[in-house]
């Protein structure tokens, strides 16, 4: 049986930290191999643990399903474990992610552009290559709305269509122009008429 595909996973912002090392009267006994946090385990810690989230929001914000984030998180939470009791570091890198962050705006020739170094900051613009550049917020970047993709709800009813959300069935959606639950349209185009 053929691997099924890995969707790459939303990260909101790195770790500031790239990692742990114990210390104390036993951890220099006990140098196992670091154990590896990927990003992926690290948001879902971050999301469910810092951000009080529940597992269902946690997946929506890393654009995966309830199921698959529960397995990351059973995983971080496995991995932790393994380091406290065995004194082992923890190196935080790796897994199939994309940052949502690090977004620049140049105010010499009005771009958006994402830096995809994650530990340092865009020196200039990589179209004009001018030095006047700002950090920008991803909601001014797209606007209020966000832009509507090929797979979406929509209204048996009226037709209204919305884009749909990962993780949530679209007939948990109610359509704000007529009240009626959505189904999910991968066909057609998600524009409304």
């Amino acid at each position: 049986m053929s691997p099924s595909f890995k969707r790459p996973r939303k990260i909101l912002s790195p770790p500031i930290v790239k990692g742990f090392k114990p210390f104390g009267g036993e951890s220099d006994k006990h140098n196992g191999e670091p154990v590896l946090l990927l990003f992926e385990e690290y948001e879902a810690l971050r999301l469910c643990d810092y951000d009080m989230l529940t597992h269902h929001q946690a997946g929506i914000a890393m654009g995966v399903s309830r199921p698959t984030f529960t397995r990351i998180y059973a995983s971080v939470r496995r991995k932790l474990a393994q380091a406290f009791a065995e004194g082992r570091q923890i190196i935080i890198e790796g897994g199939k992610v994309y940052f949502d962050s690090g977004w620049y705006h140049c105010n010499n020739c009005g771009c958006y552009f994402n830096h995809t170094e994650i530990h340092t900051d865009a020196e200039n613009c990589p179209l004009c290559g001018s030095k006047e550049i700002a950090v920008s917020e991803i909601e001014t970047i797209f606007g209020e709305e966000p832009a509507i993709s090929d797979d979406c709800c929509i209204c048996p009813s009226c037709g209204h269509k919305v884009e749909h959300i990962h993780g949530t069935p679209c007939s948990s959606i109610v359509c704000p122009s007529c009240n009626t639950h959505m189904r999910r349209n991968r066909m057609q185009g998600c524009k409304n008429r």
